[in-house]
């Protein structure tokens, strides 16, 4: 087993075929750290549900068997510009964010794929879901707007595709290397509170499972409300959308409405899931691992085909005649 003393390097190259993608991680001697690259091994039988959007984004993908009648969204948060939090590995290389999203996501729908789920992804590159415009844009960053319009983007794909379920796959990052551990997080706010809360459960259940039956032993920090983890990307002093992201305090993607900032919030049960912290070197190697993502995948697709089994029906026995 690879417990968090036992961990195995990353090779120099690796190259995996997940399905109908391919994962490419290179290390580059000259720059000192990995890049990734995914990229399609051949074109998916994908279908783009809106052309407001980014090249590549809010993809809807087809059964590859059977076909049971149901619709899971799966958001690979960040991209393009935004690789989100920043990693490194045991061996000092970066790892964005984005790019472990990316394959995490990727990886889970092959599998959903295979079991007769159709699959709407967020995106299917390393880019924003939002097609940006230069008011997104803050210098080689994106704006306030741009973060807000870009979260936006994933919750209107997800209710374009009538999704049953959304999950959405992030990493988490600390201010010290000793923060460790997978949350799950979901919204009370919500019409279907519960449901949020089982779909979250699920989640934290199978993918913690799945991770440490590798020996990993990664810390349990629970299923718990996204209240304490909403946005507060702006000043509340300067007014307008700073200061309702400031005091929006739950997540936009599975979170409620508020007017003047998010009307279009998903109309699903939801969850988020961040099963790593990137700034442990040790979490970090096996975020940026090709293989090791595919085995959280298969925690995020064991606990999606559970919440949407169909509830066996419970047998009824008949009234005698005249009873």
């Amino acid at each position: 087993m690879r417990g968090r003393q036992g961990r195995r390097g990353i090779a120099a190259l690796a190259v995996v075929l997940v399905g109908v993608w391919v994962v490419l991680v290179f290390v580059s001697p000259q720059m000192g750290h990995a890049v990734f690259h995914v990229v399609p091994a051949r074109p998916p039988s994908a279908q783009a549900l809106s052309r407001d959007m980014a090249t590549g984004a809010c993809m809807a993908l087809s059964p590859t068997h059977g076909d049971n009648h149901r619709t899971v969204f799966l958001d690979a948060g960040h991209g393009g510009v935004d690789p989100g939090g920043v990693g490194t590995t045991q061996s000092g290389q970066a790892v964005p964010e984005s790019t472990v999203n990316l394959g995490i996501e990727l990886h889970a729908a092959d599998l959903l794929r295979a079991q007769g789920y159709r699959v709407v992804v967020s995106r299917t590159s390393d880019t924003t879901v939002a097609r940006l415009t230069p008011a997104d844009m803050s210098g080689p960053y994106l704006s306030v707007l741009g973060v807000h319009n870009d979260v936006a983007a994933r919750d209107v794909c997800a209710n374009l595709a009538n999704a049953d379920a959304l999950v959405g796959i992030y990493m988490d990052t600390g201010a010290s290397t000793a923060n460790a551990g997978s949350i799950t997080l979901y919204d009370t706010a919500r019409p279907f509170a519960a449901a949020n809360q089982h779909l979250a459960s699920l989640l934290q259940r199978d993918v913690l499972a799945t991770m440490n039956a590798q020996g990993w032993q990664i810390p349990d920090g629970g299923v718990l409300p996204d209240s304490g983890y909403g946005s507060s990307v702006g000043d509340p002093s300067t007014g307008g959308l700073a200061a309702l992201a400031a005091s929006y305090h739950h997540l936009m993607l599975i979170g409620p409405p508020l007017a003047g900032y998010l009307t279009t919030p998903s109309q699903m049960p939801g969850a988020v899931i961040e099963p790593l912290y990137l700034t442990d070197p040790f979490e970090g190697s096996i975020a940026a691992d090709p293989a090791d993502q595919q085995v959280i995948a298969n925690g995020i697709a064991t606990a999606v085909e559970q919440y949407l089994a169909p509830v066996p029906k419970t047998p009824t026995t008949p009234t005698p005649a005249g009873g």
